[in-house]
């Protein structure tokens, strides 16, 4: 070698972090970009139709939009994927995740299950993760905890939590949200491991190598 560093990752990586409600998955989020000392690692932010819970701000958690404004969202081609979950419409705006992905910078997309696999459908390089809670009791506890919910919804939120849990299989890992910190690194290092993957853009990189023997 002569000095040159070898690049091995040019474009950025899609990770869609998917879990059930309450099974901790906005927190792990939350860690990871605010833990992260690289400036080529983003969350993304999604549209939805649904009122903003306390704390949340516009542009940082969520673009909180009326439905006509989601339909013509939706019908121009401007989602990456779009859903509805208990009454209220959620979608990924595709140009600004794109455009990241194209200048090298990691994305993660935090969202329902639904959305997931329509990403996967449409973007199948994405890298799939699917957070657990240690149990359904657990579950039922944290949403219980937060207060914004009557027992009708957390029934519903519950039998929803079953339903998703059942198509694990279509995620690349699985992390139990059992001790946050380690829940945390556990997403952490998949991320690391994801940029030592072999490609295919492999080829790339081996010509590099052989360019400057």
């Amino acid at each position: 070698m002569k000095g040159k560093t070898m690049q091995t990752d040019k474009k950025g990586k899609l990770f869609v972090i998917s879990g059930p409600s309450g099974a901790g998955k906005g927190t792990i989020c939350k860690r990871l970009i605010d833990e992260s000392r690289r400036e080529d690692l983003c969350l993304s932010v999604s549209v939805t139709t649904r009122k903003p819970r306390e704390g949340e701000e516009e542009g940082v958690h969520y673009y909180f939009i009326d439905e006509d404004r989601f339909r013509e969202m939706a019908e121009h081609g401007q989602l990456l994927e779009f859903a509805e979950v208990y009454g209220k419409h959620y979608g990924t705006p595709k140009e600004k995740v794109l455009e990241k992905l194209a200048e090298g910078t990691d994305v993660v997309l935090e969202i329902e299950m639904q959305g997931a696999l329509k990403v996967k459908k449409n973007y199948p390089d994405g890298v799939f993760i699917f957070i657990l809670p240690p149990s359904m009791a657990e579950l039922r506890k944290r949403i219980t905890g937060r207060g914004t919910e009557t027992e009708d919804v957390i029934d519903l939120r519950m039998s929803k939590a079953l339903d998703e849990i059942s198509y694990i299989e279509e995620y690349d890992y699985v992390v139990v949200n059992e001790d946050l910190d380690e829940a945390v690194s556990r997403v952490q290092a998949i991320i690391r491991a994801e940029h030592s993957r072999v490609t295919k853009d492999i080829n790339e990189l081996i010509s590099q190598y052989k360019e400057d023997e």
